[in-house]
This record gives structure tokens, sequence and C-alpha cells, in this order.
């Protein structure tokens, strides 16, 4: 088993209206940094984008009424990296969490950076919704 740490993040936004408006994956750049330099494109059901290792591969959750937001990111070396990603209610709000999984010969570093990249992003989704 992988070693994870959930974020989330509290948003004055119904969690249903937050997740229409950003569960479609050509929607993640405006919030998702990670994403937000990368020219994606879809072809089919998968989603390519060019990383800075190379090309990657993201399949996404289809719209359901769940909040579910999950994907699937296999990179250029063929390792395929899960990411589930929820939006739930939280009384008149909604809550946005993800579950950062540490890969295999991670360092400490690296993914305490990854999870403060993950707070910075949700900040980002934070200051979207409050112009919704």
């Amino acid at each position: 088993m992988l070693e994870s740490h959930a974020v989330s993040v509290r948003i004055s936004c119904d969690w249903h209206t937050l997740y229409e408006r950003i569960w479609r994956p050509e929607n993640f750049p405006e919030w998702a940094t990670g994403l937000s330099g990368m020219d994606m494109h879809r072809e089919g059901s998968v989603w390519k984008a060019s990383g800075p290792n190379g090309m990657v591969r993201i399949r996404f959750t289809d719209h359901n009424d769940l909040g579910v937001m999950d994907h699937w990111v296999e990179l250029a070396d063929g390792q395929t990296v899960y990411v589930p990603l929820r939006v739930i209610t939280n009384g008149e709000g909604a809550e946005v969490q993800l579950t950062l999984f540490r890969q295999r010969g991670m360092t400490n570093d690296r993914f305490a950076a990854d999870a403060e990249w993950v707070r910075r992003d949700f900040e980002r989704l934070r200051l979207l919704a409050s112009s919704m």
C-alpha cells in the first residue's frame, strides 16, 4: 500500500453548482496549475498533454451525480498515478477533497511539495468559485 495524504478545502458555493462548473476535463486548467501550461487535447476517451517529462495520458471519471472527479494519469514512463478527487456537500457549501498517494521512490520533500501544490491549486479553485 502507498502512503497517502488527504488535502481538502471548504468553498462557499453549493456543491452541485461547483461540481457542474469544474468536472469537465477542459476546465481543469482554470484551477489545476499542473495542467494549465499543457496543451491538453482529447483523443477519444483519453486526454493527452505534453508534460515536462514527455506526453501524458489522462482518463477522467465520467460526469456523475456523486461529485466524483477521479482521474488516472499515465506518465511518459508508463507509470499510472491514480488521483481520487471529490466534491461533496458541506452544509450550505462544498468540500473538495483529493487523496495524494506517495509514489514509490518519492522523497519526503517531493511528497510534501506535491501536497503544497494541491493546496495552492485548491486556493485558486476557491477564488474561481467566489466569482460563480
